[in-house]
């Protein structure tokens, strides 16, 4: 007979989705456990857009979460109001955003929502350990860490990325590079003609399933980037790295305002799992949450939002589980269908419209030239979201 497990839930990654659904968990009752292989603050490869969604999620668990991760976040942000959007014939469009959304390095705001979890949630706390496999057995789950020790629990959720080992060890899905974008990402300092409150995309002809885009992250600093559909990538042999230095120098866009730009640190990549596919979210004792379930916006490409989401969800079904003492494979479905009806149709709706618009460059255009007018751009800004 296995060992009594020590937790109720085993959240890995404490990422956005982890630090949510130990947040949500708080005040359950349920002994709860969050292990990241990090020690934070720690960066993680990313665009730094937080959308809105984010605190409003995190507002309806408690008003003071969203208000206190502002202050956190006080000195290491930049609230935005407009996004500048550029076709690749050259046509330009500005929105301006009424819901309060802010960009962030992740070095700075996820360890802002882990000193949420810290004041707030009982939840212990690992950093620093890295769960190199995870198996069910026996009617609960554990997790091995990187010196041998075990962690056990009656329910097991992975938030720990878009190579998720939960994933891999339970919930096994193959590369879909149709469904899969990759992208690089550099800070760059003394870029002008760029305003603070402004995030910019860049959309182009050659490369249409993507963009390149200009954020600023506060103190004059500013994440730039390139990503774009990973079947493309293989096709055409594209080195993001380079096309990115050559877009920052030829594009016409950009060439004049980063020619005395300092670059600061290195280039790095990341993969962005697509949402809209409907794989499967739950089993064995399992459940996935954020870039681990595959929930990235196809169209804009964040999913800091659907990540704090899916771990709230995840909290909500795993009260539910542990209250009835049923983790059988009909239980845990149940979230799977709650993310199905929160987020998997509208990003199913969005894969589908990036797909034809890849196909239909003509659309793109036709898309700017509508959004000059006041009321055409107010529908495009809720389809486009």
């Amino acid at each position: 007979m296995a060992p009594a497990p020590e937790y109720d839930v085993l959240i890995v990654g404490a990422g956005p989705a982890g630090a949510a659904c130990a947040l949500a968990l708080a005040g359950s009752g349920l002994r709860v456990a969050l292990v990241d292989k990090a020690r934070f603050p720690r960066d993680k490869v990313c665009g730094d857009a937080i959308p809105g969604p984010t605190l409003k999620a995190l507002a309806r668990l408690k008003p003071e979460y969203a208000q206190e991760l502002r202050a956190l976040t006080q000195a290491h942000r930049t609230d935005v109001q407009t996004s500048r959007l550029f076709s690749p014939a050259g046509a330009q469009v500005s929105v301006q955003w009424q819901a309060p959304a802010f960009n962030s390095p992740r070095l700075h705001f996820d360890a802002a929502l882990l000193t949420l979890v810290r004041r707030h949630a009982t939840t212990t706390l690992f950093e620093g350990y890295t769960v190199k496999k995870v198996r069910e057995a026996d009617g609960i789950v554990v997790a091995q860490l990187n010196d041998q020790a075990e962690l056990r629990a009656r329910l097991l959720i992975g938030c720990d990325g878009a190579n998720s080992v939960v994933s891999r060890s339970l919930l096994p899905h193959p590369l879909n590079r149709a469904r899969h974008c990759a992208a690089v990402r550099a800070y760059y300092r003394g870029v002008t003609d760029a305003p603070a409150t402004t995030s910019e995309f860049l959309f182009l002809r050659r490369y249409r399933a993507g963009y390149c885009w200009v954020f600023p992250v506060g103190g004059g600093v500013y994440n730039v980037g390139f990503g774009m559909l990973s079947a493309d990538i293989a096709r055409h042999q594209v080195d993001l790295k380079r096309e990115l230095q050559q877009l920052l120098t030829t594009h016409p866009e950009l060439a004049g305002r980063f020619r005395a730009a300092e670059l600061l640190g290195a280039v790095q990549g990341f993969g962005l799992p697509l949402g809209g596919s409907r794989r499967p979210l739950s089993g064995r004792r399992a459940l996935l949450c954020g870039d681990a379930a595959a929930l990235i916006d196809p169209l804009q490409g964040h999913g800091i939002d659907k990540a704090v989401i899916s771990g709230i969800l995840a909290a909500e079904h795993a009260q539910r589980c542990c209250a009835s003492q049923d983790f059988s494979p009909a239980s845990l479905f149940r979230y799977d269908q709650a993310v199905q009806r929160r987020l998997g149709r509208d990003l199913a709706r969005r894969y589908q419209l990036m797909r034809l618009l890849a196909r239909a460059p003509w659309l793109v255009e036709l898309a700017f030239a509508a959004g000059r007018w006041p009321w055409l751009r107010r529908w495009l800004v809720r389809t486009i979201g």
